[in-house]
C-alpha cells in the first residue's frame, strides 16, 4: 500500500481557471472577446443597501387602505409637453438590429399597457415600436444610424446618447449576422458586415457644442419634447453638470451593470463605474445647481427588483430604466430554450449569447425563423406584468417606510452593509450613524 499523498491543487486567485482559458483562447485566435449582457463580476449594487421600515419612531401605511403615489413628470424644465408616466420604471434604449421586429413591438406594448415608456436605441425607429408605445424615446446617438428629422418629430422625447453604462467612452457592435437588408437598409450599410458604432458625436467637440445641438432639436421638435441626455456612468458629477447647462430637461445616467448591447469584454468589465456610487455624485451635481427634481434623473444598470427601484429613488433618482430585466422578462434565456442555447455554446441564464444573433427565443436575432417565435402579444404582457410587480414591490417597500409617493423615499430611510457601499452610498452604516468620511460614530 503506497504511503504517498495525492497532489492538493489550489486555484490562482490572480490566474483562475477563467482567466487561464481567456488566454489560451486569445493566443489561439488574436482577436478579443465582444459579448453583450453586461458586467459579470461582482461589484457594489444595491444588494449593499437595506431599507429601514418603520416601527415605534415612524408610522408605517396600511397598503389596502392608504395610497402610495408611482407617477412622474419628464421633462418640465423646458418641453411644452413633458412626459407623464403612471409608473417611475422605463424601458431602456436597445436596437431594432440587436433585437428583432417582434422583440421591439412586444417591448412598446408591455410599456403601454403598464403607464410607461420605451426607447428607440442605435438605428432608428420602426412602424411596429411607434406603433405599440405610448410613450416612445428617440435616441440620437453619436452613429447617426437610422436618423431621421421626421422620426424626432413622431417621438415622445428625444435621448442624446454621449455614453453606455457597459461602455462609457466606447462604441457599440453589430456583428455582420444581424445586419440584415432591412436593418442594412435602415442604417446605410452594407449587408452582412460588422458594424461599429461611432464612441463620439462627429459635430461636437465638447459641451458648448452639446448646447448648441440640444437648441437644433428643440427648434426641429418646435420645442415640444423632453430632450434628455444620457451618460455612461464615470465622472457623473461633472458630466451631470455639464450636461444640465447644456440645457437638458432629464439626465439619464448609466451604470456599468448595464449593457445589454454588444462589445469588448475587458470594455465591460473594467471600464465605468457601478450605479451605486454614481447616483449621490449625480444626485450632489443636480443639488449644487438648485436643480434636483426640476432636471429629472433617470437610472440604469442592473434593475432587478423593486427593492432596487426603491433604492435607486430613495438615492435621489426620479425614475428607473431597465434592458437587460426586459429581456429576461420577455423570455429571453429560458430554462426551457436551455438545449437550444447549449447547441450555440451558452445556457439558460448565462446570456453569451445576445450578441451572435442565434437566440432561440426570437429575441436578440434576425432570424426570420427565430424571429417569429416570439409574439409580441404574449411578449408585451409578460413585460407589463413584470413592470406590475416591480411597482407593487417598490410601493411596499415605501408604504413599510411611510411614505406616500415613492418620490418621497429619502436617503434617511437607507442603511448599508459594508464600510465601502456606505462611503459610496452617502448613508450610514447598519448599526450606526456613521457615513464613511463624514464623521459620526
Amino acid at each position: 500500500m503506497s504511503n504517498e499523498h495525492p497532489p492538493v491543487l489550489r486555484e490562482s486567485a490572480t490566474f483562475d481557471r477563467l482567466t487561464i482559458q481567456e488566454i489560451q483562447r486569445a493566443a489561439e485566435t488574436g482577436i478579443y472577446d465582444i459579448r453583450g449582457g453586461g458586467t459579470k463580476r461582482k461589484v457594489p449594487h444595491f444588494d449593499d443597501l437595506l431599507l429601514l421600515g418603520a416601527s415605534m419612531s415612524r408610522y408605517p401605511l396600511e397598503g389596502y387602505r392608504e395610497k402610495c403615489g408611482t407617477d412622474v413628470v419628464l421633462g418640465t424644465r423646458f418641453a411644452k409637453k413633458p412626459i407623464h408616466l403612471a409608473i417611475p420604471v422605463t424601458i431602456a434604449g436597445m436596437s431594432f438590429g440587436a433585437l428583432s421586429a417582434q422583440a421591439k413591438e412586444a417591448l412598446g406594448r408591455g410599456a403601454s399597457i403598464a403607464g410607461t415608456s420605451t426607447t428607440t436605441g442605435d438605428g432608428g425607429m420602426t412602424p411596429e415600436e411607434r406603433g405599440q408605445s405610448k410613450h416612445l424615446v428617440y435616441q440620437y446617438l453619436p452613429s447617426r444610424y437610422g436618423m431621421n428629422p421626421d422620426d424626432l418629430r413622431k417621438a415622445d422625447a428625444i435621448e442624446i446618447v454621449l455614453g453606455q453604462g457597459a461602455k462609457p467612452g466606447g462604441g457599440g457592435m453589430l456583428l455582420g449576422m444581424k445586419v440584415t437588408e432591412r436593418v442594412a437598409g435602415m442604417r446605410t450599410l452594407p449587408i452582412g458586415v460588422d458594424q461599429r458604432s461611432a464612441c463620439r458625436h462627429p459635430d461636437w467637440t465638447g459641451p458648448d457644442d452639446l448646447a448648441i445641438k440640444i437648441a437644433e432639436i428643440r427648434e426641429i421638435t418646435d420645442w415640444e419634447k423632453p430632450i434628455y441626455v444620457k451618460i455612461g456612468a464615470s465622472r457623473p458629477y461633472y458630466d451631470v453638470k455639464l450636461a444640465v447647462k447644456a440645457g437638458a430637461d432629464v439626465i439619464v445616467l448609466d451604470g456599468m451593470q448595464g449593457g445589454t448591447a454588444a462589445t469588448q469584454e475587458v470594455f465591460i468589465e473594467h471600464v465605468g463605474i457601478p450605479i451605486l456610487c454614481a447616483i449621490p455624485q449625480a444626485v450632489q451635481a443636480l443639488q449644487e445647481m438648485d436643480m434636483h427634481r426640476k432636471v429629472q434623473l433617470i437610472v440604469s444598470g442592473g434593475i432587478r427588483t423593486g427593492a432596487d427601484v426603491a433604492k435607486a429613488m430613495a438615492m435621489g433618482a426620479d425614475a428607473v430604466a431597465i434592458g437587460t430585466a426586459a429581456l429576461i422578462a420577455l423570455g429571453d434565456n429560458h430554462p426551457r430554450l436551455d438545449g437550444e442555447l447549449k447547441k450555440i455554446g451558452s445556457a439558460a441564464g448565462y446570456y453569451d449569447d445576445w450578441q451572435n444573433g442565434r437566440d432561440p427565443a426570437g429575441i436578440t436575432t434576425q432570424d426570420p425563423e427565430l424571429s417569429k417565435r416570439l409574439d409580441p402579444v404574449e411578449g408585451g404582457r409578460r413585460l407589463a406584468n413584470y413592470l406590475r410587480v416591480l411597482v407593487l414591490e417598490a410601493q411596499t417597500m415605501a408604504r413599510a417606510c411611510g411614505k406616500s409617493h415613492l418620490h418621497n423615499l429619502d436617503p434617511e430611510d437607507l442603511v448599508a452593509l459594508t464600510v465601502e457601499s456606505a462611503a459610496m452610498a452617502r448613508v450610514p452604516l447598519a448599526g450606526t450613524n456613521w457615513v464613511p468620511g463624514q464623521g459620526g460614530y
